[in-house]
């Protein structure tokens, strides 16, 4: 009996850097296992794309993407550069016309599509894989801990029991975990039912097409999560392949001239100061007096820092590079977040808690300052700080997770995540989380034996998948 041929995996990322970033480091790791791929995405995203990818033949397809469209500005084809959250649904159904130039690039590819990979924002590549009788994997950019929670949250609407939005209630089929539904993203931790509107109905198609979908793909490792992997595979479903950290296959840095800002990281560790990393991701938005307040508690922590910001951001503080300079630094260029954080001098992250952000901190064993803003952030602050144990979070004023952090709270963090006993027993754990997401990813760990299985099922299903549907 011959033996069946490798796959071509057909990889669909949402127009999103922080989406579009660890399916990048996915397709490296399915090309190293001599897998085909070709990734699908649009004329402004495909540049970066190709330059991530250039030490490979992975293939870049470009799909055009719909023009002068109700809600999105002109020219922008990638959510960090939309002007506020409100243009995201108009964006993402924008996307969805352009199933048919999908559909119209896989009849091309050859050798034969076998298995579409494509964000779980894009529930329409669903009809797209049934249409070629090849399964459909979603990736959704979050750990099996905020996905799960998520789930348990909208269908045992565990929070009706709570009186306010920071009071906890208990998570059912965990003993001793406690969330609140400020834990939880707007509108989904509204008490009022049934929830509606614009994004609510785009989540729901998204929520179908994963329930039909082959499995779940999660960038993140087994015995990180498995409390969680465990109870989705036997409670919610699809199936779940954890196979990260993902940012372990990402491109080694450039050995060309260093940037500026690894220069001043070199400096400081000959000087002996450890450095604190901090950036908030792109899409957080974040006002100008909780940007001033951030700045202020750094500025008083007598803390070395780096902070990566938008360019915008900078014009919020314009006298506050001068008033650090001898220990600070502000970045509003792209910058290597991997190179950054496996840097010797940095010891401390103050972060979003963005999930890829998490996994690069863990890889690289440097411990979190949890401040988290949109999105699943809150959850994933939780899972750091309370479940990992791994970091610190920087609490808002008022007694709510969702409030204003003053400067006082930032200084006092900053200082006892660097400098303190507490700060010290993250590190150390977090040393442990992260030899443990080393072994995941090596020769016989559990996330490269799961993508093995992942792409000898994918080879399967594309032979017997087309016969189910039939």
């Amino acid at each position: 009996m011959g033996s069946l041929p490798s796959p071509h995996f057909a990889i669909f990322p949402f127009l999103s850097q922080g989406h579009i970033i660890p399916l990048l480091h996915l397709s490296r790791l399915l090309h190293r296992r001599s897998a085909t791929v070709t990734i699908f995405t649009t004329a402004t995203n495909s540049p970066p794309i190709r330059a991530a990818l250039l030490d490979t033949d992975v293939s870049v397809v470009e799909l055009p993407f719909p023009q002068n469209m109700e809600g999105v500005p002109s020219g922008v084809e990638n959510t960090q550069n939309l002007p506020s959250f409100s243009c995201f649904v108009p964006f993402a159904r924008s996307i969805k016309l352009m199933q048919k130039s999908f559909e119209n690039a896989l009849e091309s590819l050859n050798p034969p599509v076998s298995c579409v990979i494509s964000d779980g924002f894009l529930g329409f590549t669903l009809q797209s894989a049934q249409k070629f009788g090849v399964p459909r994997l979603f990736f959704f950019g979050m750990g099996a801990f905020s996905s799960t929670m998520q789930q348990v949250f909208l269908r045992e609407k565990l929070h009706a029991v709570a009186n306010s939005p920071d009071e906890p209630f208990p998570m059912a089929g965990f003993p001793g975990l406690e969330l609140t539904r400020n834990d939880f993203p707007p509108p989904f931790n509204e008490l009022e039912a049934p929830l509606s509107g614009p994004f609510v109905e785009f989540m729901e198609e998204q929520r179908i097409a994963m329930a039909l979908s082959h499995g779940m793909i999660v960038n993140s490792f087994y015995e990180l999560e498995h409390r969680y992997v465990d109870y989705w595979d036997n409670k919610i479903g699809p199936k779940v392949y954890c196979i990260g950290p993902l940012c372990t296959a990402a491109q080694p840095p450039c050995t060309m001239e260093k940037p500026f800002y690894v220069r001043f990281l070199d400096e400081k560790l000959a000087e002996g100061k450890p450095v604190l990393y901090v950036a908030f991701g792109t899409q957080a938005e974040v006002s100008p007096e909780q940007f001033r307040e951030i700045a202020e508690g750094l500025e008083r922590s007598e803390v070395s820092f780096l902070w990566v910001l938008k360019s915008e951001t900078r014009e919020f503080f314009p006298d506050f590079q001068e008033k650090v300079r001898n220990r600070g630094i502000l970045v509003k260029e792209w910058v290597d977040q991997l190179e950054i954080l496996n840097h010797k001098v940095v010891k401390g992250f103050l972060s979003h808690c963005g999930w890829n952000s998490v996994l690069e901190s863990i890889s690289a064993g440097v411990p979190i300052l949890a401040l988290p803003f949109m999105a699943e952030q809150h959850l994933n602050a939780r899972f750091v700080v309370e479940e990992l144990g791994v970091g610190m979070r920087i609490m808002p004023s008022g007694g709510s997770v969702r409030g204003f952090v003053i400067a006082e709270e930032v200084t006092g963090m900053v200082r006892e995540l660097m400098c303190g006993e507490e700060g010290e027993e993250a590190r150390r754990k977090m040393a442990e989380c992260g030899g443990a997401a080393c072994d995941a990813m090596k020769k016989g760990g559990s996330s490269l034996r799961t993508l093995d299985l992942l792409i000898d099922e994918m080879i399967w299903a594309s032979n017997t998948f087309g016969d189910a549907l039939n």
